[in-house]
């Protein structure tokens, strides 16, 4: 098993969400941090959360994770500060509202620098000094839409189903190292209440601003998972040495459906939908 306490770990995306829960939830088993994310003040204030509670060293450092290059500064800095770092949690992602033809080239390259470029391009920044430690852990996070894939979801999907590829094929390889210290676990969330939908950018095809809108509370009605509740079921996964975790209900019932189905899941899923968005008309009416 990976430990935790007395290990240290980078975390990307962590001033909100489900890195913002996990960094909270590492700090308390004695994990040290290196907190990454574009929003400073949210990454100050997950900082000065765990101060008030925990004694872990904590680092925060600003980082656009669509470039490579402030990755690279990152892994050094982290590396710098963090001596035993031993785990790295690629969690930071965004979303985009819209169907392919509603969504321009440069908005999906947008996406897949963030959702997949920043997996690799962190991965290879970190994975020398992991490959040195006694044992080390890397967690990236893909999605139930790296498992299915929805219409209005090309470039969301894409980049989550090539996360979940690349995870796949590095850790068979990392496996096949002798000695082999570093494990690697895929991550596929169902809906987690986070503000991924609500911080979403919408094609430039997209004119409906009441789309907006029914995404949102879509999602929201969806998301029956708190990041606190994802936060610990990565954990359980890290120290499981898990190779894959799905979090939620939604998501282990989905798995298991396009393997039953994998022509034809969508069908069913959309059934569950429309039924659940009538349910819900009817309770708001």
């Amino acid at each position: 098993m990976t430990a935790i306490r007395g290990a240290a770990a980078a975390v990307t995306g962590a001033a909100s969400g489900i890195g913002r829960a996990l960094a909270c939830e590492l700090a308390a088993r004695g994990c040290d941090l290196a907190l990454a994310d574009r929003d400073e003040a949210g990454l100050q204030a997950v900082a000065a959360e765990i101060a008030r509670t925990h004694s872990s060293k904590v680092t925060v450092h600003r980082v656009d994770v669509a470039e490579a290059g402030q990755i690279q500064d990152f892994a050094q800095a982290a590396i710098s500060a963090h001596p035993g770092l031993n785990i790295l949690v690629n969690n930071a992602g965004v979303a985009l509202l819209g169907a392919f033809n509603e969504v321009d080239q440069a908005q999906m390259e947008w996406l897949m620098n963030i959702n997949f470029w920043g997996v690799v391009h962190a991965t290879r920044a970190f994975l020398p000094h992991l490959s040195l430690a006694r044992e080390a852990h890397i967690v990236n996070l893909s999605s139930i839409f790296g498992i299915i894939a929805p219409p209005g979801q090309t470039a969301y999907a894409a980049a989550k189903f090539a996360v979940r590829g690349f995870s796949e094929s590095l850790r068979h390889e990392l496996s096949m190292a002798e000695p082999a210290v570093v494990r690697l676990s895929v991550v596929h969330p169902g809906g987690v209440a986070t503000n991924i939908v609500r911080n979403s950018r919408a094609g430039s095809g997209v004119t409906d601003n009441a789309r907006r809108s029914e995404s949102i509370e879509r999602f929201d009605n969806a998301a029956r998972t708190t990041p606190a509740e994802a936060a610990l079921r990565i954990i359980r996964g890290i120290e499981n040495n898990e190779p894959r975790i799905l979090i939620g209900f939604d998501a282990q019932f989905t798995d298991v459906l396009q393997r039953l189905r994998p022509g034809t899941y969508w069908k069913t899923l959309r059934r569950i939908f429309e039924k659940r968005a009538r349910l819900g008309k009817a309770k708001g009416g």
